[in-house]
């Protein structure tokens, strides 16, 4: 996929030059047999910043100089020019390739850092699918355990905290966003418990941390409150123990008087829960009971009727 980017950084760079004239010095140079000539242009083109055409002839000079001395020093360019193109999809791939294929270069452990960086470059927001967060997080990763004393290692460990910042937020927003669907269906509310504590034990030092405690006592609160009354008790009962939790972990909290109402809350739905299971308790047995002297009626009636057969 990444060379569709790639290609049409080409293509679009070789229809600019086309249209600018007929065979100019450029397009005689590219089409010509010169390797070193070509060579030489491309260095001299990178230098003086004009990476598209220093691309095109770095991208035909790739494979004739394969395997040769100057093979090095014209994938060290070829990866720099991808880069001062924005193409980080196919930077990061080619950064990457030349740190495996020269681990003893001077410019290794440039061109792994680059190669991180191009992914945390390339990474999407934080509402978009975040796979290249992730990659993005073991590259620099990688590039710390290998280069530890590096000073570019500080960089990368900042450049990790911003993206665990960004996978932070997604994870708080796609929880949160089941409490919002909860009135959807009470499922939702559940959900919610179970995504906000997952995010907390992926993320233990997460910056929403206060925020997703109450939430989980809100999201088990409501799943209480749309239940059925014979489930009410217990359910409320967990919404009050999140709420411990969350009382003896932040208990000046800005929320606290909020989750104070909740925990009324709780303790009030309890004791209508409880009402509510007595008095269907005690209409079931008031018409167990009717059935029951209906029945005995019935009963003494057929036994009249076999006494007396003429009535």
């Amino acid at each position: 996929m990444f060379k569709i980017k790639h290609l049409f950084i080409l293509s679009l760079t070789l229809v600019i030059l086309g249209s600018a004239g007929c065979k100019s010095r450029f397009e005689k140079l590219r089409l010509s047999n010169d390797v070193a000539k070509k060579y030489q242009e491309g260095i001299r083109l990178y230098n003086k910043k004009d990476y598209s055409r220093a691309l095109i002839l770095f991208e035909g000079l790739a494979q004739k100089y394969r395997g040769t001395a100057e093979a090095e020093d014209l994938n060290y360019y070829y990866a720099f020019t991808l880069y001062r193109l924005k193409d980080y999809t196919t930077a990061r791939f080619k950064f990457k390739e030349f740190a495996d294929t020269y681990p003893g270069s001077k410019n290794a452990e440039e061109c792994r850092y680059m190669g991180a960086y191009c992914f945390y470059l390339d990474c999407p927001k934080y509402s978009l699918d975040q796979e290249n967060t992730y990659k993005a997080i073991d590259a620099l990763q990688l590039f710390i355990n290998l280069y530890p004393k590096s000073d570019r290692a500080i960089q990368a460990a900042q450049y990790i905290s911003s993206l665990r910042d960004k996978l932070e937020l997604k994870a708080f927003e796609n929880a949160k966003l089941y409490y919002v669907l909860g009135g959807y269906s009470i499922d939702n509310y559940k959900a919610a418990v179970v995504a906000l504590k997952n995010a907390q034990t992926e993320f233990p030092d997460i910056r929403y941390a206060e925020e997703m405690s109450l939430l989980i006592v809100k999201s088990q609160f409501m799943y209480a409150k749309n239940s059925y009354p014979n489930r009410q008790e217990e359910r409320f009962k967990e919404a009050i123990t999140y709420y411990d939790e969350f009382a003896e972990a932040y208990p000046s909290s800005k929320f606290i008087k909020e989750a104070n109402q909740l925990k009324k809350d709780c303790e009030i739905g309890i004791l209508a829960a409880k009402k509510t299971l007595a008095e269907e308790a005690a209409l079931i047995a008031k018409y167990s009971a009717m059935e029951k002297t209906e029945k005995q009626k019935d009963t003494v009636n057929k036994k009249i009727e076999i006494k007396n057969p003429l009535k």
